[in-house]
């Protein structure tokens, strides 16, 4: 039995990494879904990839109409909408000493603001559909990477967001919840990581300090974590938000493994 038998959902970012193993396993269950990106060439060869399941939005979420437009993509393609993940976001490096107010607004606008906006574009089509919103946060949301602070006040306003519209609109039939990864092996990370200078295949010789089982969280179990949430299993449970890592966030002492 498929779980989101034919569901319709929009997946942001979703041409690459965590995106496009949610719009995977999405598809094999049955869902209709719009792969949204900002790459063409990437967004095309994702969506090929996909098969006929999927259909590509190409939306630059740093302009103001990027929501609008992308639930009309949706409403155009499949008729309705049932789920939406907002799971695209900038993860540009920042500390005090090198943030500016153009880097601040960059990041709140894509990672908060238009995951908002998303939700408010597509309201009365989930209310419709009785559908579910998922966020796609990062344990970064509690108090995150000294490197990462503009990110992580993006996302800890995420998670407020989340709990907020999930209180004020279960009335309305629509459940809204949040996932927050830990450390992933995405593609991106992979490129990231060698850039600043780690050998290839340095995801292998992690310390269990940082990494206890021994190997990354891959992209495809994160598209496996998202399923429940958009499907009907997960009906009368809105704001959860679920930390899906390594260790516990809370409490965590590297030191005693």
């Amino acid at each position: 039995m498929m779980r989101l038998k034919d569901k319709a959902i929009i997946i942001t970012g979703a041409t690459s990494g965590i995106g496009a193993a949610i719009a995977a396993a999405a598809i094999r269950e049955g869902a209709q879904v719009l792969v949204h990106g900002i790459n063409r060439e990437e967004g095309d060869a994702t969506v090929k990839s996909l098969g006929d399941r999927a259909t590509l939005c190409i939306a630059d979420l740093e302009e103001d109409s990027a929501p609008e437009r992308i639930a009309a993509a949706a409403v155009a393609a499949f008729g309705k909408i049932d789920g939406l993940v907002n799971n695209a976001a900038n993860v540009s490096r920042s500390n005090l000493d090198q943030i500016t107010p153009n880097d601040l607004k960059r990041v709140m606008q894509i990672n908060l603001t238009a995951p908002l906006f998303l939700i408010k574009a597509c309201f009365t089509h989930l209310q419709k559909s009785k559908g579910s919103v998922l966020n796609i946060g990062s344990v970064n949301a509690y108090a995150g990477e000294s490197t990462l602070l503009a990110y992580s006040i993006s996302k800890g306003a995420l998670q407020t967001m989340t709990r907020n519209l999930a209180n004020a609109h279960g009335v309305d039939g629509i459940r809204v919840n949040q996932i927050n990864p830990g450390w992933v092996l995405t593609e991106r990370e992979d490129r990231d990581q060698v850039a600043k200078g780690l050998k290839p295949g340095w995801h292998q010789r992690l310390d269990r300090s940082a990494i206890p089982f021994g190997q990354m969280t891959t992209s495809e179990q994160m598209g496996e974590s998202a399923i429940y949430w958009l499907s009907d299993e997960s009906k009368n449970f809105t704001g959860t938000v679920l930390d899906l890592e390594q260790f516990s966030i809370i409490g965590r002492n590297p030191e005693k493994l």
